[in-house]
């Protein structure tokens, strides 16, 4: 009997390894969505904790939800993909000013 660990992955064939990993990945990914959802959570309850001093942070936020909306299935039409890009670019302009 050895202390050394036994690879169980060296006896498995080549789908058993691809079964794994994708398994490993999938989990990655999910607890990488759990992340990103309460880091959105925690920007959301900070842009609303307070009404916007400026029209820079009042700004600051409706770029936020415009982008949030960008993300939708709603906004994958390429007239308001264009309008999207067309305000955006517009706000940015405007801060740089």
């Amino acid at each position: 009997m050895t202390n050394e660990p036994v690879e169980l992955d060296e006896h498995r064939g080549m789908n058993a390894h691809k079964d794994t990993e994708t398994r490993r990945r999938f989990r990655d990914v999910r607890i990488g969505q759990a992340a990103l959802l309460d880091r959105q959570a925690d920007l959301e309850r900070f842009l609303i904790a307070a009404p916007s001093r400026n029209c820079v942070e009042a700004s600051a936020k409706a770029r936020y939800l415009i982008e949030l909306f960008a993300g939708t299935a709603e906004a994958q039409d390429a007239r308001r993909q264009r309008l999207i890009a067309i305000v955006l670019d517009a706000m940015t302009r405007r801060s740089n000013d």
